[in-house]
């Protein structure tokens, strides 16, 4: 059965769930659904006791499962037939963003998408941080809901290539593979920007005609609050007809900045340039009374309600900083430094990013705040700081180098402020901060990414 009938299926209803159509019969277990994964599957149990993660399954679900990957302690498998659907599933409501991977978890509802998100944080603590159960259940909170489920994201990432016959087509990258789906829309971005990728797609096609001019990713930003609309286009460097593509582009979606980022693809993605090809430079979003400014390609949370939510948790957390000597780590373009500043606190912060740095000094500019700006590393600046009253810290997916652990207890702030996206990562760096006599005292999930198993968290620290 082909990805799109299996999304058509399952947007159907639950009835009709059936994805295997050659069974082999020697690989077929009965298999009741435990849990979520910190991933798009599900957990279970064959009979003999190895655990299973199945794909599209919800917890409680009694399903014939297919297993088509035995290793030594897991396998992976895919329903061949539900016997039994869970009281937590949903029909799904975007069979593009479940055949893109997008929103691998719509079909279960909000509620239980809340519970698996904490209970993960939870598993992390106790499988990566060695904390008992007991604590661990007791220092992670509920998961702070998102209000919106759908149409939440500021931003739309789409990914460029051509089909078989040489044609331009905008999509997305499968979760996990360089497999790109070509997609007309998304329903997780802002209203305004969901159908995207189509307009772009016929947009670029005419502008570039038989030319290819190496365009392999676009980044859209949408802000409620402002109206800004930003289209980034990421090429390859080389030549480029700037104005047609302004005039094109401008025609397809109304931008209020189009920009061209040169750079090659890969990972690493060293920035070669960046130009204004038509309207603003920057990008304003604006979180609460903040305005903040933020030029492509510099990051920028891509939830602005539940970013107003996450910057309320830290300020509560850290208390009164108000005459506090904070230090801000991986600051980006001030997403917590500005707050703190504006909340009276001492604030210097770090970053290595030469665009967020750009920002983050325009940000302070334009809010009226004073910041101690420093362009580097975290891990060879943090040790040059001396004693901080408070420390934020929101490292990448990867977490914080073993060697910022160590300068965290050297500088002996009264309260860590740790965000994280990664919960494994952030686990591994509770058991390390511990170890250099810090204590976790709580941990606050946020969903900032409805339907998929990404979650956000927020957590405090204080000398043992």
């Amino acid at each position: 059965m082909n990805a799109r009938k299996k999304a058509r299926d399952v947007a159907i209803g639950i009835g009709a769930l059936n994805y295997v159509d050659d069974v082999d019969s020697t690989s077929l277990h009965t298999v009741r659904i435990e849990r979520m994964a910190y991933s798009p599957e599900a957990v279970g149990h064959l009979p003999n006791g190895k655990i299973v993660f199945v794909e599209g399954a919800a917890p409680d679900d009694v399903a014939e499962v297919e297993v088509f990957e035995d290793r030594k302690t897991f396998a992976r498998g895919r329903i061949a037939k539900l016997v039994e659907a869970s009281p937590r599933r949903v029909n799904p409501a975007s069979p593009t963003d479940l055949l893109c991977g997008t929103a691998p978890w719509q079909h279960l509802s909000y509620e239980t998408q809340l519970d698996a998100k904490r209970a993960n944080v939870v598993d992390a603590l106790v499988r990566t941080a060695k904390l008992e159960t007991e604590r661990a259940e007791s220092l992670v909170e509920p998961c702070v809901p998102n209000k919106r489920e759908w149409g939440y994201r500021n931003k739309l990432e789409i990914a460029c290539g051509n089909d078989e016959e040489g044609r331009f087509i905008a999509g997305f990258h499968k979760e996990g593979s360089d497999e790109l789906i070509a997609a007309d829309s998304s329903k997780l971005p802002h209203k305004q920007i969901e159908k995207a990728p189509k307009a772009l797609c016929g947009a670029i096609r005419y502008a570039q005609g038989s030319r290819d001019l190496g365009i392999y990713r676009i980044g859209v930003r949408h802000s409620l609050a402002t109206g800004a609309l930003e289209v980034a286009l990421w090429t390859k460097p080389g030549p480029f007809p700037r104005a047609l593509f302004a005039k094109t582009i401008a025609s397809a979606c109304k931008p209020t900045g189009i920009i061209r980022v040169l750079a090659e693809p890969g990972k690493a993605r060293k920035i070669k340039g960046v130009e204004v090809l038509d309207g603003h430079g920057r990008w304003r979003e604006r979180i609460g009374e903040v305005e903040f400014a933020t030029q492509a390609p510099s990051f920028f949370q891509v939830n602005t309600a539940q970013a107003a939510k996450l910057i309320n948790i830290v300020l509560e957390g850290l208390g009164d900083v108000n005459g506090a000597y904070v230090a801000d780590l991986y600051a980006g373009g001030g997403t917590f430094s500005v707050p703190l500043a504006l909340a009276g606190a001492e604030v210097v912060a770090v970053e290595s990013a030469g665009s967020s740095v750009r920002d983050l000094r325009v940000n302070a500019e334009e809010n009226g705040v004073d910041i101690e700006i420093v362009g580097g590393d975290a891990a060879r600046e943090l040790e040059m700081l001396g004693e901080l009253d408070a420390l934020v810290v929101d490292p990448p997916r990867s977490g914080l180098a073993e060697s910022v652990i160590g300068d965290i207890a050297a500088a002996k702030p009264g309260r860590v402020a740790y965000i994280s996206c990664n919960p494994s990562t952030w686990a591994r760096d509770v058991a390390r901060l511990e170890g250099q006599g810090y204590r976790l005292i709580t941990a606050k999930p946020l969903d900032m990414f409805p339907q998929t198993y990404h979650v956000e968290i927020a957590s405090f620290f204080e000398p043992a």
